[in-house]
């Protein structure tokens, strides 16, 4: 199997798919690794170190594309980039399909099998290639690192001989992944750190990392509903999200810092900071709103920006992780060399649809949207997954079990 690692496209991408070490372990397991000059350069990874872990480093993207039978991807997939892909090809990364349905007709159109590392499903086995959750984990500790920059003050409970600082007060709405590493973070740094979330189950991890967890008062039909088999939170009803509301208000005046982390997937991130929340809160303080991509939970947080807003600061970046592209890329590249080692046990790619995770991560397949949520999204019926593929392609195709969802993929925040 030919595996080809491209220099990314996106503005401000500085991740790269596979490190030189993941590069190694797949061209150990006997693929062969092709990766574009300078594709790790924005992760201070150099040419030299994939040459010797036995990677080829082709200088033309065209020829990389054309050689390839799989292609990894770590950021943002633009039109450009589908159409140097061609039929038969596999394409591993991002794809966010939910959110971008088009995508996936585009990429069944080119007759290309498309597999997203955000439908991959939360079960024990697929954690070592959960790339949302170690994503996540670098966004959240970095939003609280910009916060601490940013603020006009100390985070941390000082006493001086020019008398007592108190500590910053950090409110963090979510308490999945990104929110408890901002949680634990902003405990570190000395902060008072109070948190959020739908979900009544987490309120124990948020304490144990010193955290004061705000409950809504819940009726047990809430509780019940308020997470997914998948671990996701769900959308609420108006009802607990007037009380929520409520809750919220009375303690975003009281915040220097507010970390946001809540996503829902497939959908607009839900709005939980008013312009009039923003109005109660001091001069000087700081919203970093890690749903930015997805519209922001802040009503005034302009994706891809910083504005100011009524004194307080609001952060609307929309890959953090990008942005400490060394430790993020660390992590991506295993989760990713993970997945691979699981299609491509031994140098010849294998799809097997009665196994969970395949099926789960499966977008298109053999010029259909196969994935029931993507298909879902785009109005249409998901497309049968053929029986069988000839060998002379090197791909191998089990049988499908009936009529079984397809796990969709959710945004890094509130993973």
């Amino acid at each position: 199997m030919k595996i080809a690692v491209p220099r990314e496209t996106a503005e401000g991408e500085a991740r790269v798919a596979l490190t030189p070490q993941s590069a190694a372990q797949l061209i150990a397991d006997g693929n062969q690794v092709l990766v574009e000059a300078g594709a790790g350069a924005a992760s201070f990874i150099d040419d030299e170190a994939y040459r010797e872990a036995g990677a080829s480093v082709l200088g033309d993207a065209e020829t990389l594309y054309r050689d390839a039978d799989m292609v990894l991807r770590a950021g943002r997939i633009s039109e450009g980039d589908v159409n140097r892909l061609r039929s038969g090809q596999v394409l591993i990364g991002t794809l966010a399909t939910l959110s971008n349905p088009k995508l996936a007709k585009v990429l069944a159109e080119a007759g290309v099998t498309a597999i997203s590392m955000d439908a991959i499903p939360r079960i024990t086995r697929a954690q070592s290639m959960d790339s949302l959750s170690s994503q996540s984990t670098v966004a959240g500790y970095k939003a609280v690192i910009i916060a601490a920059e940013r603020l006009p003050k100390f985070m941390p409970l000082l006493t001086t001989a020019a008398g007592t600082v108190r500590p910053a007060r950090v409110l963090v709405f979510g308490a999945g992944v990104a929110g408890l590493m901002a949680i634990g973070t902003a405990k570190r740094l000395g902060a008072v750190v109070e948190a959020t979330d739908v979900r009544p189950v987490v309120k124990e991890q948020v304490q144990s990392l010193g955290g004061t967890f705000l409950e809504v008062e819940m009726t047990d039909e809430e509780k019940a509903q308020a997470e997914t088999a998948g671990g996701y939170a769900r959308e609420m009803s108006e009802d607990y999200k007037r009380r929520q509301a409520e809750l919220i208000a009375s303690r975003v005046g009281e915040a220097d810092a507010v970390i946001t982390t809540a996503l829902i997937p497939g959908r607009p991130a839900p709005r939980l900071i008013t312009e009039e929340m923003v109005r109660t809160m001091r001069p000087g303080s700081v919203i970093v709103d890690l749903a930015a991509e997805a519209g922001g939970n802040c009503e005034l947080t302009e994706p891809g920006k910083e504005v100011v807003k009524h004194g307080v600061l609001i952060i609307g970046h929309t890959n953090l992780p990008a942005t400490m592209p060394a430790s993020a890329t660390q992590m991506l590249s295993k989760n990713i060399q993970t997945l691979v080692k699981h299609l491509v046990p031994a140098g010849e790619l294998v799809l097997n649809f009665d196994d969970e995770i395949t099926r789960g991560a499966t977008i298109t397949h053999g010029g259909g949207v196969v994935q029931e949520a993507a298909a879902q999204a785009l109005g249409i019926d998901p497309a049968p997954v053929p029986a069988g593929k000839p060998e002379a392609d090197g791909v191998a195709v089990s049988e499908p079990e009936p009529a079984s969802a397809g796990t969709p993929g959710v945004a890094g925040g509130s993973s």
